[in-house]
């Protein structure tokens, strides 16, 4: 009788794929889709605001992980940013903290750091180089303390 209809701006393709047996070294910036089942040690950053990150049960990052919409099954050590949201497999391993618009968390994730719920407007800018002017957000008031 009624139909509904979702629309939805996300591209579900797959544009990248990093490989079981890839080990990548360096920062990597990409749109679209991008699923990691190798090793990758530098930050994963997101052009488009509707890029999707998919982490393998295998797949592993080790830097910061600034993308809308993330799915992970891996493990991430870094902060990771889903300014739109991230769904935590049960076997999922995160060891740093996480700034989220929405998440999904099933039972078994670990996540070794601070949940931090981000409003829209909340979202940091970040940039790819390590130095003294990167941009970090301002903690949210009940949720974690800075010691600056």
């Amino acid at each position: 009788m009624f139909k509904f209809q979702k629309k939805s701006k996300r591209r579900i393709q797959l544009d990248t794929l990093i490989g079981e047996y890839t080990r990548l070294e360096g920062n990597i910036t990409f749109s679209g889709g991008l699923r990691v089942e190798g090793y990758i040690k530098g930050d994963v950053i997101a052009e488009d605001e509707d890029s999707l990150l998919t982490i393998s049960q295998d797949g592993a990052i080790e830097g910061q992980v600034k993308v809308p919409y993330i799915i992970l099954s891996g493990s991430v050590t870094g902060d990771v940013h889903a300014s739109e949201r991230i769904d935590l497999a049960h076997q999922a391993r995160i060891h740093g903290d996480v700034y989220y618009h929405f998440i999904e968390m099933a039972v078994g994730a670990k996540i070794n750091g601070s949940l931090i719920h981000m409003e829209e407007k909340q979202i940091p800018n970040l940039k790819l180089a390590a130095g003294p002017d990167i941009e970090t957000p301002p903690p949210v008031h009940g949720l974690k303390e800075s010691h600056t």
